[in-house]
């Protein structure tokens, strides 16, 4: 046994196993299965052009010397990145703890009410610092939650002005540079004109429907926006606002000046710079747009008996439900950055939050009095974190980065400098002693802070926030920890069990992939320093960009996406523009199959398209024929075919290249979605099927934790003629291709830091090591198929009777039973394990992946647990609703309690098999009413007696 070799910590079921399970399939041998799987006209005959794998130890030592080619700098860039501290309570139990990052999205919330109270918290919080009545569970960056506000107001219009096409939308010249490219990016397809100007003299006419502004704006300066505001909504005019959380601990709050959207980024609460991401972007508005608010909503509710619980309210507005009537593809949140965020306000609490922003904001003045007793002009006459001095900006920039100091040069007479949590007397002085230096001035030395407050009174903050108990009670570690872990054993976690999702792809994510996100090399780098200062990060990006390419078989990668739902977006947006390059404006059809991803309409919808739906076949697959008619029938305009392959059926479509010759022969490109990649890689890849760009969730298949419904990575991957409109930025040039279209999400390289996991990945498995991942896959979810066999019926199938990854069993007719397919999922909780994918893409179904990461014993666990559960099934009788599976999950209380009034055992609700005994894990909530939480909408931390009685 190699014990160097990363595959064999990675795949679970070992060369013995593998025979057993071959054996229990009916096969002799791995590549039968694969043969009989796989159409032989999409297989690659050669192994892929991989670098030899490392062993885990090499890695680490490889990762570790890399990141010493990247220069930490102090950054004091600002433009929406600052430093922050970490505090090592919350790094050590969350960010470095699989029991928070290896849980999924909490659709199953019985399991899963640690991290929804989490992020309560984390909703509450921006509440209370912006003054809003509802907040999501957090977006992807502030750049896209800006976007998604511009979106919102759009959706929200008054009726005279949908009415009169009102489409103009002001953006205020402080906004950030990258936020303004990722609105442009997005205006144009859904048919929004963005207004760029001064806000101090926008006219406010009645052919706006919305504006946004910066506070403070993007060199610092502090305005007092409610003349604007009001003006505005006298006008029908609503406002979005892009604000800095930190500094609403001192500025009045945009609810209070009239705010309709808050928009910004969390990322400054305690969480790595990380060259751009991942950090969690924040969206809160008035409890009015409940129903176009986009992303997660966490709201309270109650279970059976009448106690407390959490769940994601409002659900139905979940996009892959909406589908096509979807307002956003937005999908991903950055849960475990928001649990991250929102632990930091926990922790330091009310006083501890002022105290910081009190500490930055003096810093900030001391720094401004400094100079200007040195000569240098300040221009920002009101001002939190930032100050602009007006200098030689090249002399100074060449003596500030010989001190390993940044700035931001906005032009050669102008710099701006943001200050941040980590400054002190020290850094101030090291600030100064790079002004007398370039300039040649006496040297002088700071010695005690200027306590003066240059906030106007009329944008002081006079409201109230934090006074909730939970930001008031654990200041000390030893609480702290305690409390991380209480909500922790709330939660079930790939640590505890299996999560058999299908279309999710919940693998390992191994401890050596994980663990360079904590150098400090990775995680202090401003992702709008100069590139030569970035290089460890630039040489992982470029070869973690060569082995996509290697792997999909195409010409180039955008790791900018920070979301699978922006990589359908991003590819959609280049194929547009490869149209449009070519004078076809008017292609603008995408024909997408019902058994789509709900994402996909929806991104299509967004980048301006026109959806078709094209038909499923009998067996699952695409209807070739009604498809065939489609294209043909739209050939003049058709953009684009959006396309899941292996099909979310779980099946490999025999005609997938004639299906994607009939796009290419009416003049439409490919779209892959890549969510199923973990059956391609190494096997067959989007180009050999005759796609033309596809997204890759890096979350999925290549490793990245889902942590608990985000960080995700969505990186697109293109055919040459796409290559040249790869996504630019506007702060780091050049960035994509060089008819670039514009931005996607904020950051050059999307989530960079995160993105160091998938090339850990690739690089300690090597071609022969992902590849046999891929056949491993198959072989598992194969071999779940058979041991489920005669106790639930697989739905669709290849046409050799094998499943791809995953696949879907068929549970509708135990609603002779009385049993839906939730009840099944509520039961598995009682065995240890988190349900299967319900009622997608299929009504009452189960869809299941089990990866190659669990073992026989696992797998066979999660099998006897099903087969268990399909007996209760039998015994089950629709007229008498008192069984073991209409009251799952069954708690710790309901089982221990004096009264004990089922037809049923305790033993059999809590330790239905002998092996629950010793892993048991207790849900602990009983089933939640969705319907309540849904009528009585509560998102933040108000005690539960506030609505019981209403």
């Amino acid at each position: 046994m190699n014990t160097n070799s990363f595959q064999l910590r990675h795949i679970g079921p070992n060369p013995s196993e593998q025979e057993q399970l071959l054996s229990a399939i009916g096969v002799s041998s791995l590549e039968q299965l694969i043969d009989e799987t796989i159409p032989d006209d999409i297989r690659l005959t050669a192994p892929l052009q991989l670098d030899a794998p490392m062993s885990e130890y090499e890695y680490l030592n490889h990762i570790e010397a890399v990141s010493k080619k990247n220069k930490v700098f102090r950054s004091y860039i600002g433009l929406g990145y600052h430093e922050a501290i970490i505090p090592s309570v919350i790094k050590r139990n969350i960010l470095e703890n699989p029991g928070w990052y290896t849980a999924y999205t909490p659709y199953q919330a019985e399991i899963a009410q640690g991290r929804l109270e989490a992020l309560l918290n984390y909703q509450t919080m921006i509440c209370d610092l912006t003054g809003m009545e509802l907040a999501n569970a957090s977006l992807l960056d502030e750049s896209t939650a800006a976007a998604e506000a511009m979106a919102l107001l759009y959706d929200v219009r008054e009726r005279p002005q949908k009415k009169a096409g009102v489409n103009k939308f002001f953006v205020s010249e402080e906004i950030l540079p990258q936020t303004l490219s990722v609105l442009q990016t997005r205006a144009i397809p859904i048919g929004v004109e963005l207004i760029v100007g001064n806000h101090e003299e926008f006219d406010f006419s009645d052919e706006f429907y919305g504006a946004i502004v910066q506070y403070p704006g993007k060199h610092g300066q502090v305005y007092d926006y409610t003349g604007f505001v009001g003006k505005a909504n006298a006008n029908g005019i609503k406002v979005a606002v892009a604000a800095d959380i930190l500094s609403l601990v001192k500025l009045k709050a945009p609810a209070e000046f009239g705010a309709d959207v808050v928009v910004g980024t969390t990322q400054r609460f305690g969480i790595p710079l990380g060259y751009g991401g991942p950090h969690a972007g924040y969206f809160a508005t008035k409890e009015a747009y409940k129903r176009s608010i986009p992303g997660r909503i966490i709201g309270v509710t109650k279970d059976r008996d009448g106690g407390r619980a959490l769940r994601m309210a409002l659900q139905t507005r979940e996009q892959h439900i909406k589908r096509e009537k979807a307002t956003s593809n937005i999908c991903t949140a950055q849960v475990l950055l928001a649990v991250m965020a929102g632990m930091y306000a926990v922790f330091h609490g009310k006083n501890g939050m002022q105290f910081i922003a009190d500490s930055v904001h003096t810093s900030t003045t001391t720094l401004a009095n400094a100079l200007t007793d040195l000569g240098f002009e300040q221009t920002n006459s009101h001002y939190f974190d930032t100050i602009t001095v007006k200098t030689e900006a090249a002399a100074l920039r060449t003596v500030a980065e010989a001190n390993e100091i940044n700035f931001n040069y906005i032009d050669n007479n102008t710099i701006s400098i943001s200050i941040n949590e980590t400054v002190g007397l020290k850094e101030i002085n090291a600030i100064v002693h790079t002004f007398t230096t370039a300039f040649n001035l006496p040297t002088t030395e700071v010695d005690t802070f200027v306590k003066t407050d240059v906030i106007p009174d009329l944008a002081k903050r006079n409201t109230s926030f934090l006074d909730n108990e939970v930001f008031n009670s654990y200041q000390s570690e030893t609480e702290m920890m305690r409390y991380i872990k209480r909500l922790e054993r709330k939660d079930l976690a790939l640590n505890h069990s299996m999560i058999s999702l299908g279309s999710c792809t919940m693998k390992l994510n191994a401890a050596s992939e994980m663990l360079p996100l904590s150098l400090a090399n990775w995680g202090n780098i401003h992702p709008f320093v100069p590139l030569d200062q970035a290089q460890g990060y630039q040489e992982v990006l470029k070869k973690l960009e060569e082995q996509l390419n290697v792997i999909t078989g195409f010409a180039g990668t955008s790791l900018q996406p920070n979301s699978g739902a922006q990589g359908e977006f991003a590819g959609l947006m280049t194929i547009r523009a490869y149209h449009h390059s070519n004078g076809d404006y008017h292609r603008n059809i995408c024909l997408i199959p019902a058994s789509a991803h709900g994402t996909n309409p929806a991104s299509a919808v967004m980048a301006g398209m026109k959806v078709i739906v094209t038909k499923t076949a009998d067996n699952g697959n695409i209807d070739v024929e009604d498809l065939r008619a489609k294209a043909i029938e739209h050939k003049d305009n058709l953009a684009a075919l959006m396309v899941t392959y292996p099909s979310t059926h779980g099946v490999y479509e025999s005609a997938i290249k004639e299906i994607t010759q009939i796009i290419h022969d009416n003049g439409g490109q490919v779209y892959m979605d890549g969510a199923n990649m973990n059956a391609q890689v190494g096997l067959t890849n989007p180009a050999t099927i005759g796609a033309d760009v596809c997204h890759l969730n890096l979350h999925k298949t290549f490793a990245i934790p889902h942590g608990g419904g985000g960080p995700g990575v969505g990186p697109i991957c293109v055919a040459p003629q796409l290559v040249p409109f790869l996504p630019s930025n506007p702060v780091v040039i050049p960035t994509g291709g060089n008819q670039a279209i514009t931005a996607i999400s904020a950051a050059p390289w999307g989530s960079a830091l995160a993105c160091l996991i998938s090339y850990g990945y690739i690089t300690m498995l090597g071609a022969q090591g992902v590849t046999d991942s891929t056949r491993l896959a198959i072989l598992n979810a194969n071999y779940i198929k058979e041991r489920l066999h005669g106790h639930y019926e697989t739905l669709y199938s290849g046409e050799m009777g094998r499943a791809a990854h995953e696949m879907i069993i068929d549970c509708r007719d135990f609603k002779e039973n009385g049993i839906e397919v939730v009840d099944i999922a509520k039961r598995l909780m009682d065995y240890g394990f988190h349900a299967p994918t319900v009622s997608f893409p299929v009504a009452g179904t189960m869809m299941i992946e089990p990866t190659e990461s669990e073992n026989k014993a696992e797998l066979d666990r999660f099998c006897d647990s099903m087969i268990s559960i399909r007996k209760e099934i039998a015994f089950a009788k629709k007229e008498d609703p008192n069984n073991v599976l209409k009251n799952a999950p069954h708690t710790m209380a309901m089982v221990t309690n004096d009264e004990w009034d089922f037809p049923y055992s305790r033993q059999e609700a809590a330790f239905p098999l002998e092996f629950v005994s010793d892993t048991k894990f207790w849900p602990s909530v009983r089933r939640v009413d969705e319907a309540f939480g849904d009528r009585n909408l509560i998102c933040s931390c108000n005690p539960i007696e506030d609505y019981m009685e209403a």
